[in-house]
């Protein structure tokens, strides 16, 4: 079945390729090397077995992954069997890696993940970003990216790409922020200022954090609604493994979804958005607690200490989110919300009010609610993923 439109096949970093011999040959490199990601280590006669070509053809490839660097042998896949062993195949440790980065409002962070899904280097830096201009901000996210790198390297591993994750609304096929109202940039073109030698990818960070949770999660379905909250919050649709997009790349802006029309001023222009009741500074202000570097760890900690007014602010805001997402899931109807960010620490306060919501105000059968085990590293480990996912779709096109 085809993708519908103005959505994007999860991992999947370009068009089709062509029926050609080339084109078919790529794309057999691609189910091969998926298929010992996913299942490895395998034999040559598993791999070929598992996608239905002649062991000779993918011997064939194989010989060319393990050239490039993308498979290694490991050896007799299992001593003792009956017969002559194949040797095991599994993903380079080494090779090439994805760089993922993120412009949190109050930090960045990058790191390297592996063919296999390991980090391998990590950096970050605790800075206030909101109100900076984007071009000290990028400055500093590009340090971080060298750092990174430069640590990969000396495993001997290589930077496939980078992909960067921020807190705003990003036009599709492009490096184009159009709006970040916590950051308050606008029409910020990523790739002018970074420059990066490596192929760019630039994405909200609710979209990384739904793909992470459909590759990373545990057990996670291919159809739900990522939640993702920090300082804003954002939301992101799965459906049939496919992430919805919007014509302009715009959807997903849960937080800007009036729960009280005529209430509180917000960033981004309207009134009584969803962020003003359950963002984070709404929360912290509505709780009496001042800003700190760990904001949702004072309010797990009071929260878990019985604060009433802590508890109170969490019930109210729990509410507020079970307003907007009713809307949702009466709009979109998913099988299942995903609460991840700092929503995932604080569900234990917010859901009782967020279910009781829904409950009562969804129009269908409903639908369930789970907690990402993710959480706050979602949005970055998504982009670095995404680089990833891009290699094991084209393996021949890695230099």
């Amino acid at each position: 079945m085809s993708a519908p439109p103005h959505t994007t096949r999860a991992g999947q970093s370009g068009a089709r390729l062509p029926d050609t011999q080339q084109g078919m040959r790529r794309r057999n490199l691609a189910r091969v090397m998926h298929t010992v990601a996913a299942h490895g280590p395998l034999s040559r006669a598993s791999v070929a077995s598992r996608i239905g070509l002649t062991r000779a053809a993918v011997s064939t490839l194989v010989d060319e992954l393990i050239h490039s660097g993308l498979l290694q042998e490991l050896g007799p896949e299992r001593p003792g069997r009956v017969g002559r062993p194949g040797s095991a195949l599994a993903v380079s440790a080494h090779g090439p890696v994805g760089i993922g980065a993120e412009v949190g409002v109050d930090h960045l962070a990058v790191c390297a993940v592996d063919l296999r899904g390991d980090v391998r280097a990590r950096a970050s830096r605790r800075v206030s970003n909101r109100g900076r201009a984007p071009e000290p901000v990028l400055a500093d996210l590009a340090a971080l990216v060298r750092e990174v790198a430069q640590n990969a390297e000396r495993d001997d591993l290589r930077p496939a790409g980078l992909a960067v994750a921020v807190p705003g609304l990003v036009a599709r096929d492009s490096h184009t922020v159009v709006r970040a109202p916590n950051l308050d940039w606008h029409h910020t073109d990523i790739g002018a200022i970074l420059a990066p030698e490596l192929p760019l990818t630039v994405d909200n960070e609710a979209n990384f954090g739904a793909l992470a949770e459909l590759w990373l999660g545990d057990g996670a379905p291919d159809d739900f609604l990522h939640v993702s909250a920090e300082i804003g919050i954002g939301a992101a649709l799965v459906v049939d493994g496919l992430l919805l997009r919007g014509s302009r790349g715009f959807a997903g802006e849960l937080g800007h979804v009036p729960v009280h029309p005529d209430g509180p001023a917000c960033a981004c222009g309207g009134r009584g958005c969803l962020e003003q009741y359950a963002g984070e500074v709404a929360v912290l202000r509505a709780a009496g607690l001042p800003p700190g570097p760990d904001r949702v760890g004072l309010l797990t900690e009071r929260a878990a200490a019985g604060d009433e007014r802590v508890l109170g602010a969490l019930r109210d805001a729990g509410t507020a989110l079970g307003i907007a997402l009713t809307g949702a899931a009466n709009l979109l109807d998913p099988r299942t919300i995903v609460l991840g960010g700092a929503v995932s620490r604080l569900a234990p306060w917010l859901l009782p009010c967020l279910a009781e919501e829904l409950g009562r105000r969804t129009a269908g059968p409903g639908c369930s609610v789970a907690v990402s085990h993710i959480g706050s590293e979602g949005p970055l480990l998504g982009a670095a993923h995404s680089v990833v996912r891009a290699v094991l779709d084209d393996p021949a096109g890695v230099a």
